[in-house]
């Protein structure tokens, strides 16, 4: 069944995803079973069964607490972390830390109170994309690229890798967000053409949980990082919520109540939000209409589009200042960037096009790609080229990128020397030489780090392992030489060689995520356990709606048959009834019972309705 051959590119979005795979010479972006281009990063547990993508956002209201969204704010992420701290007060679902400060999500499914990781949770959300990519193409896919945002660290970039392994998915590649957008961006404007010359491009990626400045330059299709900037924790829902706080508080003062704790109405209040700040960029003013809110209140309100502008301008204009530090950490001037191109939902925002347009002196915004789909886009062209699908036109594609932050390690006086420093271009290997610091010292303890601040402490701390057993000898003596290398999707390597004639040892830290091999293993187990419930319940319901087409069909023909005598028919009637009393008080029936009451009703019939038998029922 399988062609492995096949690669497709995955956006994995904070509030939305997208799949896209190379055919025909074009990237076709796929739609799901709703007819939707782009899937909700949400995943719910109800009393019965699991929803996946829209069917979990639509349900949201009704279900706040056990509806899961935001997960790739959390993926990667320490549970003491401050931003964790401010998310899960915005947050309708439960988030606790584990005993290795991890942050898991606690939901109730069948009855059952379970603790999920980010990782478990994206998943989720992957294995969606993945079934959608193979219900278009009509196979199995294995293969994958999967983008991240650029400003993800070596944890979460390994703990997303995590998530696409659950998910049954080879990551060819990972590929952060602004880069995968440059190529749909150099596609349509055919800059990988032998004949065009360089062109340096700014990407402006405000997607709905993240924000991403990547310089590139561009020239015969080779695509080179000079640096990024951003915040992985800036997008349209931070914009959301700023509405969101500000209809409470009005809520509040209007009708002295306190609608924050109350998970539904909060999730409804949301919505609304999310609806209006769409509709603010193209229109002036809307109103939020809520029938019973909140205890029976039904609320009305009314805001405009400089009011949005003016509870969100600081964020705007922050991502204005990240834009300056993108171009000076390179030392460009403005006036040298060709093309600024959109991408991300949120660069709708008129506020956003127009503080972004008046620092670049009015130049002319890049508006031709579709912000929401360009990163799946640039994806699945990754995806041909390392597949061995691609044509001509991308074959000879180079992706060059650049490490998001300074990596190193701890010397004397706790402080953090740098090995490989920020915006160098990746893949790479650096390494420097270390000495012990006191005699016959046996062990060397290595500690990693990422970060920009000068005292270990101050960065984020990757990893430590220990290099023993070194000959005795004095102090500064013994060289040790520690080298960083970081491979073309991002992830860090790091090895200690004690350097002396005959005798090398090497260490290495191969994992930077927040999962344990054998706690994978036990998530795949549990994903296929998912599955399995997932396809019961589809052949109960197909079992379910199977007697109640029965029913309503035999129905039919039995009150427009001019061949049943009077009794026959107020028989059959009352059979038919009792049979659509049973469904409706037993819809979380097993298969075996509806497949018994349809056929005690089949027998019914065959002995009233002539010619019944054999007749099969579409």
């Amino acid at each position: 069944m399988a062609n492995n051959k096949v690669a497709v590119g995955i956006d994995l979005g904070t509030t939305y995803s997208c799949v896209g795979v190379w055919q025909h010479d074009r990237v076709e972006i796929i739609t799901n079973d709703q007819g939707n281009r782009t899937t909700p990063s949400c995943v719910a547990f109800a009393a019965t069964e699991r929803f996946i993508g829209d069917a979990a956002r639509n349900q949201a209201a009704l279900n706040p607490v056990n509806t899961i969204f935001d997960a790739k704010r959390l993926i990667g992420r320490r549970f003491s972390d401050s931003t964790v701290k401010s998310d899960v007060k915005l947050w309708p679902f439960k988030v606790v830390g584990d005993s290795d400060d991890r942050p898991k999500i606690v939901v109730n499914y069948r009855g059952v109170e379970k603790r999920f990781s980010p990782e478990e949770l994206s998943s989720m959300v992957l294995i969606k994309m993945r079934e959608i990519a193979e219900k278009y193409l009509g196979k199995e896919i294995q293969n994958a690229v999967v983008t991240v945002s650029a400003r993800f660290s070596n944890s979460q970039r390994q703990a997303t890798k995590d998530a696409a392994r659950i998910a049954g998915l080879n990551v060819l590649r990972i590929l952060v967000e602004p880069t995968a957008a440059a190529v749909a961006y150099g596609l349509d404007q055919k800059l990988t053409s032998s004949s065009v010359g360089q062109r340096t491009v700014l990407i402006f990626d405000l997607g709905g949980g993240s924000f991403d400045v990547s310089l590139l330059q561009i020239k015969k299709g080779n695509f080179k990082v000079l640096a990024t900037a951003g915040d992985t924790h800036l997008g349209g829902e931070d914009f959301d919520n700023r509405l969101l706080n500000h209809f409470v508080e009005e809520f509040k003062s209007k009708h002295r109540k306190d609608i924050s704790r109350n998970a539904k109405s909060l999730r409804r209040l949301k919505n609304a939000c999310e609806k209006a700040k769409r509709i603010l960029s193209h229109n002036a003013m809307t109103t939020i209409d809520i029938d019973s809110l909140y205890e029976g209140i039904d609320y009305h309100a009314k805001v405009t589009r400089a009011k949005f502008e003016n509870l969100n301008l600081d964020l705007f204009r922050s991502c204005v200042d990240t834009v300056k530090k993108c171009l000076q950490d390179v030392e460009m001037d403005k006036n040298n960037v060709d093309d600024v191109v959109l991408v991300g939902g949120s660069t709708r925002i008129p506020k956003v096009q127009q503080l972004l347009q008046q620092f670049f002196n009015g130049k002319e915004l890049c508006k031709n790609i579709n912000p929401e789909e360009a990163v799946a886009y640039g994806a699945a062209v990754q995806a041909a080229v390392l597949s061995g699908e691609a044509n001509h036109n991308i074959k000879n594609l180079m992706l060059l990128d650049v490490t998001p932050l300074s990596l190193g390690t701890e010397v004397s006086g706790n402080l953090m020397d740098v090995i490989i420093p920020r915006n160098t271009t990746v893949p790479v290997s650096m390494q420097n030489f270390f000495s012990t610091v006191r005699d016959d010292q046996k062990v060397v303890g290595v500690g990693v780090y990422e970060g920009e601040r000068t005292r270990v402490e101050d960065n984020n701390l990757l990893g430590e392992f220990e290099l023993r057993d070194l000959p005795p000898a004095p102090r500064g003596k013994v060289k040790i030489c520690i080298t960083f290398t970081i491979d073309g999707d991002g992830v860090l390597n790091v090895s200690a060689e004690h350097e002396s004639s005959g005798l090398k040892k090497s260490i290495k830290i191969i994992r930077g995520g927040t999962l344990t091999e054998e706690e994978i293993e036990n998530i795949v187990k549990n994903a296929e356990q998912f599955k399995t419930e997932d396809e019961e319940f589809k052949r109960k319901v197909n079992a379910m709606v199977a007697f109640e087409d029965y029913v309503y069909n035999r129905r039919e023909e039995t009150e427009t048959s001019c061949m049943l005598e009077a009794s026959v028919k107020k028989m059959l009637s009352y059979s038919f009834k009792e049979a659509i009393e049973w469904i409706n008080s037993n819809r979380n029936a097993e298969i075996c019972e509806y497949e018994y009451k349809k056929q005690q009703l089949e027998a019914i019939c065959n002995r009233h309705i002539p010619g019944i038998e054999g007749i099969k029922i579409e």
